[in-house]
Order: C-alpha cells, then sequence, then structure tokens
C-alpha cells in the first residue's frame, strides 16, 4: 500500500540523494558522510544559527562519551576534528584506573564549535544547506521518495535521515511556564509528528533539561576550587598530533550546594514540574535535575556543583550538576546559596524540555526502519541523550543511507567492535523506556573496546566508505609495529646488570639475578615499556602512539586474550542468523512472553535474540532446538 502525503505540493525542487532532516550532532555527522561518499545531499535545519548547536553541557567526551568520538574519528567522523579545533580545557578521566575507563574530555568554545563545523557543512562537496521545516515525508509502496517541506515544496529523494534531535513536538517547561519550543528558544516542529504516525512509526515523549547559565563577572571564584586541563594534551582525532593542538587553557572551578540549596529546593518542590504533574515525558536516569537529586539522596549533605566557561568571547557560564525546571525566583535563590554564587546574576533560566522520539526498536542495527525501506534515524530523535551518542548514530545512519543508495554492502558494527557497536544494539534490540545513556559498564568486551585503540579496531572497518587508502595503510602499518615490536620483545633477553638492578631499584621491583625476557619486565605491575628505554639497547625508534599500545598489549595480555574466547563465543551466536519470516507463535517450547517479544524484534540471529528483554537462556536453549530441527527438516526436503 502506498502511503502519499495529504500536503498540497506547490513545486517540485531537484532531486538529491540524500536527505538529512535536522542540523545538529546527530544530523551533521550524517550529511557530511553522505555527500563524502558521493551522494547529493540536502541539510535541512530549522534555523541555520543551530548548526551543531550545545544546547546543554559545554563540553564532548568524558565516561565512555569519549569512546564514542575516538570511534567516529576512527570511521571518518567529524566531532573529534571539531572539538579538537574548539577546545578550551581537556582533560583525560579516571587515570587513577585501567586504560579501559581511560575517557578523553574537552570544554568547547560552543559558538566556535558551531561555526567550525558549519564552515566544514559548507566546503563540502555535494552537500548544500537548507533553513526549510520538512513537514511530511513521501513513502510510496514501502519506499522513501520524498520530502515536503512546509512551504509545499516537495524534494524527491532515495533516501532520508530522521535526526530531529529535542524539537519534534519540542515544549520547554520552568516554573508555571510552558511555551512550545525547541532548545534555546527555537521553533519547535510540530507538522512532521503527524506525518510519522501516519506512517505507522510509534512515538514516546522524553524529557531533559538543562541548568541556569550564569555571568561570569558576578562569581567569586577565589571561594571555588579551581580545575585546570592536563600540561599534555591527547587529540580527539587520531589524525592529529599533540603539537598541531596544544593551545593556553581556560579553568573550570568545582563547588557544591549546601543544606540551604536543599532546603530551597524542598519548600518549591510543588511548583516543580517535574512534581506537579505538569512534565509527563520520561526523563534521563542518569543526569538528573537538582530538585530530583535532592528528593532521591535526601541523605546527602551536599552535591558537586561544576562552574564550566562556554567560551573565550562569552561571560555566560554553564552550572553544571544543577540542571533545573524550577520557577525563576527558586532558581535565583538555589543558585545563590551556593558557595561562590552568593551574587551570581542569571542570563538563562534553567529549563525541561518535552519532546517526541522514537521505539527505537523499529529500526535495523544499519538505523534504517524496518518497515520503510530508504528511512533512516539517528540521535536523540533515537531516545538517546548526549551529542556523543547522537554523532555516533547519524555517521551510521548517513553512510548506510548512502550505501543504500550506492549500492554497498551496509556497515554495521556488533557489542565486540565498538561502543558504538554497544549503543545501536542496546537501542534497537532492547529499546529504552527513557533516554539513553552510554556508560563503560553497558559493553561486556571494554578491556578490548578502550578508546586508545578505537583506529586499531574501526578504520579497517571504515575503508570504503568514509576511510580512504592512505589513512587505512597508516593504521596497518601501526599495527604492523606494533605487531613486530611485540615480538622483539618476547624473544630479546636481557643480562643482569648494575645499570638494570639501579634502575629496578628506583622503581620499588625486584633485581635481577639471572637473564630474563625483556617483556616479563615489561608485564611487572610496577615497570613500563617506557621506562625500560634507557636498558633497551636494541629498541626502535617508535611513535608514541605504538609505544602505548605495545605497554596496554603486554601488561594485559591475559585479560585480553580470555575477552577475545568471550568474543569468540558471542561471534558464534551472531553467525547463527534467523529467518525474518519466522513466525515464533508457532513454536511451542517458547514462553508466551519470549514468543511475543521475538515476534516484534524479529532479531537478525541469535545472539541478537538472546539480548532482547524478556527473552531467558531456556528460551534461546529452546530456540537452538526448533533452528537445529529446522534444519534437519529442510535438508530432508531437498533431498
Amino acid at each position: 500500500m502506498d502511503m502519499r502525503t495529504t500536503k498540497e505540493i506547490l513545486y517540485t525542487a531537484e532531486p538529491v540523494d540524500v536527505i538529512v532532516i535536522g542540523g545538529g550532532h546527530a544530523g551533521c555527522e550524517a550529511a557530511l558522510a553522505a555527500a563524502r561518499m558521493g551522494c547529493t545531499t540536502t541539510l535541512f535545519a530549522m534555523n541555520m544559527d543551530s548548526i551543531a548547536m550545545m544546547p546543554c553541557n559545554p563540553n564532548i567526551g568524558g565516561t565512555s562519551k569519549g569512546h564514542l568520538v575516538r570511534e567516529i574519528d576512527a570511521l571518518g567522523g567529524e566531532m573529534g576534528k571539531n572539538i579538537d579545533k574548539t577546545y578550551i580545557q581537556s582533560r583525560m578521566l579516571n587515570t587513577g584506573k585501567g586504560p579501559a575507563v581511560h575517557s578523553l574530555r574537552a570544554q568547547a568554545d560552543k559558538q566556535r564549535y558551531s561555526q567550525e563545523m558549519r564552515r566544514m557543512l559548507d566546503a563540502t562537496p555535494n552537500l548544500q544547506l537548507v533553513q526549510s521545516e520538512v513537514a511530511d515525508i513521501v513513502v510510496e509502496g514501502g519506499i522513501v521518495t520524498g520530502a515536503i517541506s512546509v512551504a509545499g515544496a516537495l524534494y524527491p529523494c532515495k533516501a532520508i535521515v530522521l535526526a530531529t534531535g529535542t524539537y519534534l513536538n519540542g515544549r520547554c517547561v520552568w516554573g508555571e511556564v510552558s511555551v512550545n519550543s525547541g532548545p534555546n528558544g527555537l521553533a519547535p516542529s510540530l507538522p512532521l509528528r503527524d506525518s510519522l504516525e501516519r506512517l505507522g512509526i510509534t512515538l514516546y515523549r522524553f524529557k531533559t533539561g538543562t541548568p541556569a547559565r550564569i555571568d561570569a563577572s558576578t562569581v567569586d571564584f577565589s571561594k571555588m576550587v579551581e580545575q585546570n586541563g592536563d600540561e599534555e594534551i591527547t587529540p580527539f582525532s587520531f589524525e592529529n598530533n599533540r603539537a598541531d593542538i596544544a593551545r593556553s587553557q581556560i579553568s573550570c572551578y568545582l563547588t557544591h550546594t549546601n543544606e540551604r540549596t536543599h532546603e530551597i529546593i524542598r519548600a518549591s518542590l510543588h511548583r516543580s514540574p517535574m512534581y506537579s504533574g505538569d512534565i509527563e515525558g520520561t526523563a534521563t536516569r542518569y543526569c538528573p535535575s537538582i530538585e530530583d537529586k535532592v528528593v532521591r539522596f535526601a541523605e546527602k549533605a551536599s552535591h558537586q556543583v561544576f562552574v564550566e566557561p562556554e567560551g573565550e568571547n562569552t561571560n555566560e557560564l554553564y552550572v553544571s550538576g544543577m540542571s533545573t525546571s524550577l520557577p525563576e525566583d527558586v532558581q535565583m535563590a538555589m543558585y545563590r546559596s551556593v558557595v561562590g554564587l552568593e551574587n551570581s546574576r542569571i542570563v538563562r533560566f534553567g529549563y525541561a524540555i518535552e519532546y517526541d522520539c522514537i521505539d527505537a526498536t523499529q529500526l535495523l542495527p544499519t538505523l534504517e526502519f524496518k518497515a520503510i525501506r530508504g528511512l533512516f534515524s539517528a540521535g536523540q530523535f533515537n531516545g538517546t541523550s548526549g551529542y556523543e551518542e547522537a554523532a555516533a548514530q547519524g555517521l551510521v545512519a548517513g553512510i548506510n543511507a548512502a550505501a543504500g543508495v550506492l549500492g554497498k554492502e551496509p556497515l554495521t558494527i556488533d557489542r565486540s567492535e565498538g561502543y558504538v557497536g554497544v549503543l545501536i544494539d542496546d537501542l534497537v534490540t532492547k529499546g529504552s523506556n527513557e533516554p539513553y545513556r552510554m556508560m563503560t559498564s553497558r559493553a561486556e568486551y571494554r578491556l578490548l573496546l578502550r578508546q586508545d585503540n578505537a583506529d586499531l579496531r574501526l578504520t579497517p572497518k571504515g575503508y570504503g566508505y568514509l576511510i580512504d587508502e592512505n589513512r587505512y595503510q597508516k593504521v596497518l602499518e601501526k599495527q604492523r609495529l606494533i605487531n613486530e615490536e611485540i615480538r622483539r620483545l618476547s624473544k630479546a633477553t636481557i643480562a643482569p646488570s648494575d645499570e638494570i638492578n639501579t634502575l629496578l631499584k628506583q622503581h620499588n621491583s625486584s633485581e635481577m639475578t639471572s637473564g630474563m625476557k625483556l617483556i616479563e619486565l615489561v608485564k611487572r605491575p610496577e615497570l613500563t615499556y617506557a621506562v625500560l628505554a634507557d636498558v633497551d639497547a636494541n629498541r626502535p625508534a617508535l611513535p608514541e602512539d605504538v609505544a602505548e599500545q605495545v605497554n596496554i598489549a603486554i601488561k594485559y595480555e591475559g585479560y585480553i586474550q580470555k575477552q577475545m574466547q568471550q568474543v569468540e563465543q558471542f561471534k558464534k551466536l551472531e553467525g547463527r542468523k534467523l529467518p525474518q519470516d519466522l513466525d515464533y507463535s508457532t513454536i511451542d517450547n517458547l514462553r508466551l512472553e519470549a514468543r511475543q517479544k521475538l515476534n516484534a524484534i524479529k532479531p537478525l540471529n541469535v545472539g541478537q535474540a538472546s539480548r532482547i528483554t524478556g527473552v531467558n537462556p531456556a528460551d534461546v536453549s529452546n530456540l537452538l532446538v526448533y533452528m537445529e530441527r529446522r534444519k534437519h527438516m529442510e535438508k530432508r526436503a531437498d533431498e
């Protein structure tokens, strides 16, 4: 059955290959990916000033999110390069722990970040930007054929990426005020919702929020703890080096709420739309508002508050940790109760925003809708939170939209290959009843999926899509150097000497009494590959990133091998394909809930089936038995 628009068409624009709806972080990556793969691409934005806008926190990266940004870069995306150009402070988090949880985080100059991304979009061949609102998606015979603007212009195309962020049916709320609005007071997208519902797409209502911005000239920083950036900067992009992006950094500051703050909040909860019932959307669990934190963690006397600059050419400060939708008078009293903010002046008040998003289980792992060919979805519209999660999805959706147009195999990344794979698999397999946030704990193979080796893992997967021959060969050469050096260290024997034992003593390591392999010294917890450089006469001159990988590979060899064995088992289940026309209700040994969930999701393989909420190990065993029996029956029928 054809599904056509009800919008009157006044004129038809020139056809393009791919249309991207939305100019946020997902939309930018999607549009760049499609255009760079050679597809004529049009990006629609409600407002050109909102391109790559940061309506909430002024940073990129952080715990687990830094992994996503480096994976985006490894696949040929833009976010890592853009933050390297525009950061005002950079820090590596969790350095006191193992490398699997090290995460890079950078404060951004929000205005420059947006400007630089816009500049890149403008300079990209095959890509045009249009400031207009899309009102309708045209689908004929289950295939996307175009989009229609609110002005009645038909834009024929072969694929569409939906990346509406928090704009679709957006509503901003603070105190008793409710405004139909997108973030930062921009116009919401309204008519597109009706079009999506006509197409049979299931929508959810989610909620997020942001804190107030305050005037830096009214803050007493001397009462706060200064937070400096790292002296040695680590780039997000594997194509950048430290020297090229080094620059002066701007400090952030740490303070805390106190009992007075909490008293003000508790006394005003009845005026909070979160508690009065005015907000119906589901909020993110892992980034709660300050009023939610005060209620949920009533035993805590204080909460951390990070005061972060939003750029070099603005006085606005972001009050991280104090997101709120309380009334304006309460916000003023609440912020001024915090040490260092006693005389602070609010430039922009905090607010909550409700918006429409989809049930992501309607999507394939390629981020294409199962029921509509050529229609893809990415970003917060898929029920996620965060710029990084959005950009990662946008990149995959854009690549696959272009791949479909060009007749190429789609790009899929599984859970054993990247955080991007974990993110997408969680969304399309389990769905989410709240805004999804990436965390290291969601990645079961996180020792393998480190941020430091994202290029080794994913750049070869991006070859043939956005990765060119030169970059591909560089990664192959890097891997060769790593392997070669590990082989050398495993064969090279070093004899005890005064020089070596002096070095070992300096690092509280036991002295050598007989010869041993160099690799055994590197394995000692108190030593590193770098520390042993002076006693390793035959060591080749290696790039810093190669030396880092050598050290990690040797030190964590046992754990890495164990996870590799787990991945092998994972791959076996992923390789057991399931027919897409299989009616699970006919499989007697499956529980009713499992049948319903399996029929709803239609998993591609047994591995995906095992991760569906409501499908237990016994169901998986019974499914394997059924598939084996079916295979034998089909074999006999062929004979």
